[in-house]
């Protein structure tokens, strides 16, 4: 799995876990809504140093976590979620 995989399945899992929109976990990430969204859908490679802010971010937001920017990376099969887009659901 490449990193910007696993990434995007911590970060969906973080949003999911915080119970966030997108663009409310951007802010607190301190990047853009649309900069996430390329993130979470694999579009862009991020630098490292940009994870690290990530991390910090979110110890900054949640202070009983302590994530470092390996934790970020390091694919966790309990991590992933099922997401769908809303136009996509299927209609009960």
């Amino acid at each position: 799995m490449r990193l910007c995989e696993s990434l995007a399945i911590n970060l969906k899992y973080f949003r999911l876990k915080y119970h966030l929109s997108q663009e409310k976990f951007a802010e607190i990430l301190g990047t853009t809504l649309s900069y996430l969204n390329q993130i979470e859908n694999c579009k862009v490679d991020v630098k490292c140093s940009t994870i690290d802010k990530f991390a910090s971010n979110i110890n900054k937001f949640d202070k009983k976590v302590k994530l470092s920017s390996e934790d970020l990376v390091k694919y966790e099969k309990s991590h992933i979620t099922n997401f769908s887009r809303i136009d996509e659901r299927k209609k009960i």
